[in-house]
This record gives structure tokens, sequence and C-alpha cells, in this order.
């Protein structure tokens, strides 16, 4: 069997990592970097020139023109962060660099800090993540289908009226017969309702759709795509024709990467970042290097969760 050059890609070791990003100011640095890759700019009128300077040991930057001050992490996700930078980094890092999803709790021993640190910490990356895949639609030969995340309850509704189970629609941009990027997007449901909104932001206007005979993904033709509707045969053969063999495979993946990781969490309340997580590392998986700074120019540009919502989250978990 052929090796797969993006499967055996070195990444950047533990070592080489601790390098660049060890101390206060290289993370600092980076930050800066991320957030201001031309030069500061004034997050209130975009002025160019600032005043830099220290108070109790935080770093501040006072506009000379509106006299505005901002530190490096104001109105990012790391927006009032208690956490040293090199603990955002380190957990950037496990985040980025590991085959598979790292949970919370893994997170929690390797930083040395507490669960409920640890698992803020994780959902306010995915959620950065979220918010980066959200403005990214796809284009060109698409190929889409229905799927659910989670099981029966015990005693409760079966198949796909489960209360456990929440709906999401898969789909994969292809290129030159390969999958070049994905989407997994939470919907209500599989009606023409439900999804509109989906086919409005996830496709890219001119794209060819490919689907299966469910009636609501007809949906695109009202949008002005081209549809391409193909009946797959029932049971394993279904999955292995050529128009859905590859959208199969990742939804596969996808579940296999999530039970294996989290063994289970609430899906109707976290299903959209748990999906953005893989949705996002699927489609940067050409260059594991570059992932470090590009998420970390995700959650400089992200919109802070208020605290309070995370916090009564968390509340809700213990």
């Amino acid at each position: 069997m052929a090796i797969n050059p993006i499967q055996m890609q070195k990444g950047l070791s533990l070592t080489d990592f601790l390098k660049q990003y060890s101390t206060q100011a290289q993370c600092e640095a980076a930050l800066f970097q991320a957030r201001w890759p031309q030069g500061f700019r004034c997050p209130v009128c975009q002025h160019a020139v600032a005043t830099e300077f220290l108070r109790s040991k935080t770093r501040l930057w006072c506009c000379r023109a509106c006299k505005h001050q901002t530190t490096l992490t104001a109105g990012t996700m790391m927006h009032q962060s208690q956490l040293l930078l090199s603990k955002w980094f380190l957990a950037i890092y496990l985040v980025t660099q590991s085959k598979t999803n790292i949970a919370a709790l893994a997170l929690r021993r390797q930083l040395g800090i507490s669960w409920k640190a640890a698992w803020l910490l994780k959902h306010k990356l995915m959620d950065a993540m979220r918010q980066r895949e959200s403005g990214q639609p796809l284009s060109g030969d698409i190929r889409v289908d229905d799927a659910y995340l989670g099981g029966e309850y015990p005693g409760g509704k079966s198949g796909r009226g489960s209360e456990n189970k929440t709906a999401f629609v898969a789909a994969v941009e292809m290129r030159n017969g390969q999958p070049n990027r994905v989407r997994f997007d939470p919907v209500d449901g599989f009606s023409f309702a439900a999804l509109m909104p989906w086919a409005s932001s996830a496709l890219r206007a001119g794209s060819v759709i490919t689907s299966d005979g469910l009636s609501g993904f007809r949906v695109v033709q009202q949008l002005g795509f081209q549809h391409r509707v193909v009946i797959a045969p029932k049971g394993k053969a279904g999955t292995e024709i050529d128009a859905f063999k590859w959208l199969n495979v990742l939804i596969g993946n996808l579940k296999t990467t999530l039970s294996g990781t989290h063994h289970a969490f609430k899906f109707s309340k976290y299903a959209a970042r748990y999906l953005a997580e893989v949705q996002y590392r699927f489609n940067r998986r050409a260059d594991l290097c570059a992932l470090i700074p590009r998420l970390l120019k995700a959650v400089m540009q992200a919109k802070p969760c208020p605290r309070g919502v995370f916090q009564a989250l968390i509340e809700q978990e213990t």
C-alpha cells in the first residue's frame, strides 16, 4: 500500500515547539503577529500609532488618536483569561498536533490545570474553529448526505426519532477524485425549511450538488444549484458506490474520532463545536506545522463568548 504523505507528516515536535513558544516574550510576539500582522491597529478607530507600556506586568497599547487602551487578548477568544499564555499555547499544540482529538480530561493532565479550566479552554478553542469555519462555503463538485450523532436511550424512541440524536449535514468538496474540504453542520432536521439556511450559507453559487433520494435536499434546486440525485443500493454496497464512497469514509472517521476520544457529550448543546473541530483539522490537514499559527489567528479574530455563558455551561456539566 502506498504511503499517504499527509498522514506521514512529521508535524512539529514538542522539542521544536518549546524552542518557539516556551517563554512569555515568545508567546506575546506570536500573538501580536497573529492579531496585527501589518502592525498595531486600534480596535476602536484603526489608528496605527500607539504608546506601549506595562501595568502590573500586563502589556498595554494606548492609541494616540482616540486614547483607547487595549491588551493583546482583549476582545478575542482569550479575553479575560486567567491562564498563562504558555498554557494556551501548549493546549493549541496538543489540539493541533495529535492524530486524533484530545479530550478536556487529557488537557487537564497535560497542562496541570483544573478540569473546569481545561473544559473551558477546550471549548474556547473549538468555538474559535467553529467561527472560522462558518464563513467557508464549499464549491465545485459537492456530495452531501444526512447523518446523526448519538445513539438511542434505553426505553426511549428508536431510530432517527431518538431524543439523543442530533441531525447534521455532511458535505464534501471533491477535487480530482479526492476529498478537498468538508463541512459538518448541525441542522434542525431534513425538511426544506431546516435545510434552506444550511444550503444558503454552506454552498457557493455555481456548485454541483450530488445527494441521495432524500427529498429535503431538493431545496438546492430552489436556490439555483445544479442537483444530481443518485439512489444508492441498500446495505454495504450503498456505501461503496463512487458518488458517496469518500463521504461515507469521512462520516465513519468522524464518528470513530468523536466516540473514541469523548465517548459521549451533550450532542444537542455542543454538536456544532465538536463537529467544527473535526472539520477545521481536516480542512488544514496538509500542513500540520502551519496549524499552530493558523489556530492562533483564529483565536485572535474570534469573538469572545460571554464568560457567564461558559460558566453556566460548566456548572451544568458538574
